[in-house]
């Protein structure tokens, strides 16, 4: 079961991963080419497949945290910290990849990243302390 959950989460990370990456004709937030394109749909339909897109990825997670749950501490600890590993490798990969120009702005949107992670983990930690007093 932990390696279906590792495989599982992993396969979840995949889709991000390929429509964060700039490259032909996957180019996000306001490039020229989506993957839409070849579909020749409306604005409404984009939007319309952005948003179930959106909500199937929600169910992703919600599903998998349902299972994740029922995981043992041990288990999820070593899960997470096999998952970080995995990350940290791909992410040393990808950098290699990159002329020493890219690498510098690799690495400062990966900074930026982390940021924005650790305000919402932040704010998340703030909420259910707020909710559990309330």
């Amino acid at each position: 079961m932990r390696k279906t959950l590792i495989a599982m989460l992993f396969a979840s990370t995949l889709p991000a991963i390929a429509m964060a990456m700039p490259g032909e004709g996957h180019r996000h937030h306001g490039g020229k080419h989506t993957p839409f394109e070849q579909l020749d749909l409306t604005k409404e339909q984009k939007q319309d497949m952005r948003k179930l897109m959106g909500e199937q990825m929600k169910n992703h997670r919600e599903i998998t945290q349902r299972y994740l749950d029922k995981l043992p501490e041990s288990e999820r600890k070593a899960m997470q910290d096999e998952l970080k590993s995995s990350k940290e490798t791909t992410h040393k990969q990808m950098r290699n990849l990159l002329k020493p120009e890219q690498q510098k702005r690799f690495d400062e949107m990966h900074e930026k990243m982390q940021a924005k992670r650790a305000e919402r983990a932040e704010f998340a930690q703030w909420k259910a302390e707020r909710e559990q007093k309330n």
